[in-house]
């Protein structure tokens, strides 16, 4: 009785390592009980290959884990999930040894062939039926023991209506041999319910089948980590944002693109995944990159391209490009703005006011200016006069190209070339038989056939340079066809009846057409060249006198070349020069130690000598206005100081040394920011005019960032009127200008595959030959000469 009634003691509690290794033990009897019993057919048949195992601690010899052995190859995996290994290792091939064979009957696992390799049934086969399949399989042949087969599966019907379908068929069955399976030796013979047709449908069947065997792809493709797939896609997403619209959303929904993201071991990528956090993160990185550069900046100048080009989307909209200029010579993207067209100049005003408050915040004299492509009569000029610290300037290569228009617009050489040069190709082209004719010779003379380059109707020739260019260089091209033209029988009979024809045939026989027509297109080639330059070097305000010195001497040689007078041409420069004039341009060519000159005492003086007296008064006036009132005073004695003593000989010859340009061939300033560089520190005891010469030297003179693409463009005006969509495409923008900023790289993808096919085009050859002596004229005056006579 007492034992009955006495309590138990209470066991001492276990220790964590105890508990453990007590559920590890119980995890791994489990496992041999259920191995067991499948082994005498209770169970699934991969028992029959797998073997648990209890890994002990080498040190303490306590369970460490409970691992399954593969007892084909003895390869380990864990015991969380026998039924998942089974399938993985086994079913799906990664076993060397494991072969479909010598399974249990009750979870025989049926492992697909080919339908053309399958043997020809036995009329005992297409009676039996095997109960354990669920659906019609072919038969089973029997193995040796009576717990296992060997499986042969095929998903067919075998009721011998359709054995036609996918045997041939003996009308007269008898003794004999069986029918021959399709596929081996009478393929031929096989006969489908659809046709032909059916034998696209029946390969797609056996493809399915095929990958139902072995579904892995890491079996026939490429096998990466998650690193390696997280870096992939991270670089994906990066050039897809960087192509700003070249590569639209809709083509990451493309089957061979995403065929092809399989075949590399790639997820598919989702359009939703790139245009939701995947944008929204690389938008916020590249955000805070900008910002902190423009943090650790004293000062900036502000861009802003885009008022002046040409809109996007039908004449409703156009978009306006913001960035800053460092001091180091790098730039940042700011924001893009879409306007409706043209806007007025009070309201660009506001525009760009706002984004240097964006920029500055509360310390607004960080901005030391605007460069812009528009508005410099009025908008530039009202926030210059109401912030003296500014200095406000217009885009030089907006300055050049509105020199060809006013040619266009004011030299009569210029618009009688243009008017007859329409005249001949509007007749050439919309005249059945002069078409015809001319299309035969071209083909000829060039190899292909096309109409002549001709400036739409609608567009303003002073406006358009570009297409008035093209159809230049066109017709140079084609002056030897269209001499043949004229010259043909069928032409002349043209010229009887219509006195449009007589007129081209005598403009294209003149001399005097063919000399103005070179002259004209000489003098837009210079133009167009020059701005090349000024896109590829991007000039800073220093650099603008030089450059307009440089086209009054490259005009004057035109002019002398053509027999052009001097005087009306003369005119019309300068008349641009002073619109697109800013005091900024001499004091700046004054306070660069680029421009130094060595005098005949040694010393490195600032080149006032190739100032005028009026730009000198500049320079003062716009010092003094940089400048507090009670600095002006000390601002203008040092600049006297800096007129007569300049700069020590070897540190100005440091700043001006110069290197060959690896890509253009020029001589260029070695190290651009040791001009600024100077000031700041051999040059530090000009206090005064140093602060105002490192805020002026560094400023750019073009506007012009990074060009987007025409599709892009497109895409723009689609998702215009959505804020989500606005919202998307502006962080696009702004991740694809950062990228190109880094890069330096300002074109776009339609300008580089222009100049690739250009160079690619084997016609280009024969374009250079009819271009070679375009200037001179001389070919063409020969020729024309000769068959006017």
């Amino acid at each position: 009785m007492d034992s009955t009634n006495s309590t138990p003691a209470d066991p001492a509690p276990l220790s964590p390592d105890d508990a453990a290794a007590r559920a590890l033990n119980k995890r791994y009897e489990g496992l041999v009980t259920v191995r067991t019993k499948a082994i005498k057919g209770k169970g699934a048949w991969y028992w029959a290959h797998l073997e648990p195992v209890l890994v002990r601690n080498t040190t303490t010899n306590l369970p460490k884990a409970v691992k399954l052995k593969c007892l084909l190859c003895d390869a380990v995996f864990s015991a969380s999930n026998p039924s998942r290994t089974a399938s993985e290792h086994l079913k799906r091939g990664t076993c060397p040894n494991f072969t479909s064979v010598l399974r249990p009957i009750s979870s025989a696992s049926l492992s697909p062939q080919p339908i053309s390799s399958l043997p020809s049934p036995s009329s005992h086969n297409h009676r039996k039926r095997s109960s354990e399949m669920g659906t019609l399989f072919s038969p089973i042949s029997q193995a040796p023991t009576s717990t296992s087969i060997q499986v042969h599966s095929l998903a067919m019907i075998e009721a011998p209506g359709f054995c036609g379908d996918i045997y041939s068929h003996n009308p007269n069955p008898g003794p004999g041999p069986s029918p021959t399976p399709v596929g081996l030796s009478q393929q031929h013979h096989l006969v489908l319910s659809g046709g032909k047709d059916d034998l696209g449908a029946l390969a797609m069947l056996e493809n399915s089948v095929k990958k139902l065997k072995s579904p892995k792809p890491s079996s026939v493709g490429v096998s990466l980590t998650k690193e390696q797939v997280d870096s992939a896609l991270e670089l994906l997403s990066e050039w897809f944002y960087e192509s700003c619209g070249s590569v639209s959303f809709s083509s990451l929904e493309h089957p061979k693109f995403k065929a092809f993201l399989g075949q590399v071991g790639l997820p598919a990528v989702l359009q939703r995944e790139l245009s939701g956090a995947r944008l929204d993160a690389k938008y916020a990185k590249a955000k805070a990159e900008c910002e902190a550069r423009i943090r650790d900046a004293m000062f900036f100048q502000v861009a802003c391209d885009g008022w002046e080009s040409n809109s996007f989307c039908g004449g409703e909209e156009s978009m306006v490009k913001f960035m800053v200029n460092l001091p180091n010579g790098s730039s940042v993207f700011q924001k893009a703005v879409f306007t409706a067209g043209s806007v007025s100049s009070k309201y660009a005003e506001e525009v760009m006011w706002d984004a240097v408050s964006g920029v500055c915040g509360n310390a607004m004299q960080r901005c030391v200016g605007i460069v812009a492509d528009k508005y410099k009569a009025k908008a530039l000029r009202n926030l210059e006069s109401q912030n003296h610290w500014m200095v406000n300037v217009s885009c030089q290569l907006q300055g050049f190209i509105s020199l060809i228009k006013d040619f266009h617009k004011e030299h009569k050489l210029f618009m009688v070339v243009t008017d007859n040069c329409l005249k001949v190709a509007n007749f050439v082209n919309t005249t059945t038989e002069v078409r015809r004719i001319f299309q035969k010779y071209k083909m000829q003379k060039l190899g292909y056939a096309g109409l002549l380059q001709v400036s739409s109707s609608k567009c303003d020739s002073s406006k358009d340079y570009a297409l008035v260019y093209a159809m230049l260089e066109d017709m140079l091209t084609c002056s030897s066809i269209l001499e043949m033209v004229v010259l043909d029988d069928c032409y002349k009979e043209t010229c009887e009846e219509d006195s449009v024809a007589r007129e081209v045939a005598a403009m294209i026989q003149n001399v005097g057409f063919w000399n103005e027509l070179g002259a004209v297109y000489s003098f837009m080639k210079l133009i167009r060249g020059m701005t090349q330059e000024i896109e590829a070097e991007r000039p800073l305000i220093g650099q603008c006198l030089p450059l307009w010195e440089e086209l009054r001497t490259k005009v004057k040689g035109w002019c002398a070349k053509f027999n052009i007078d001097e005087g009306p041409v003369e005119k019309i420069v300068e008349k641009r020069f002073a619109k697109n004039y800013h005091p900024a341009w001499s004091a700046a060519f004054i306070l660069d130690p680029q421009y130094l000159m060595r005098d005949t005492s040694g010393k490195y003086l600032p080149p006032f000598k190739c100032l005028t007296h009026e730009q000198e008064k500049d320079v003062d006036k716009l010092i003094t206005r940089l400048v507090s009132r009670e600095e002006a005073h000390v601002a203008l004695m040092e600049l006297m100081k800096w007129r007569t003593e300049g700069m020590d000989p070897l540190y100005a010859q440091a700043v001006q040394v110069k290197q060959q340009d690896p890509v253009t061939g020029k001589m260029k300033i070695a190290n651009p920011q040791s001009s600024r560089l100077v000031w700041e520190t051999c040059l530090s005891k000009l206090n005064i005019l140093g602060k105002v010469a490192v805020r002026l030297i560094f400023l750019h003179a073009t506007s012009f960032g990074f060009k987007c693409n025409w599709s892009f463009m497109k895409w723009i005006c689609v998702h215009r009127h959505s804020r989500i969509g606005l919202e998307r495409a502006e962080k696009m923008i702004f991740i694809a200008a950062h990228a190109k900023l880094e890069r330096r790289d300002l074109s776009n993808d339609e300008e580089r595959e222009a100049e690739l096919f250009a160079t690619a085009n084997v016609d280009d050859e024969m374009l250079n030959e009819g271009l070679s002596d375009a200037p001179t004229v001389l070919g063409l005056l020969e020729s024309v000469g000769w068959m006017a006579n």
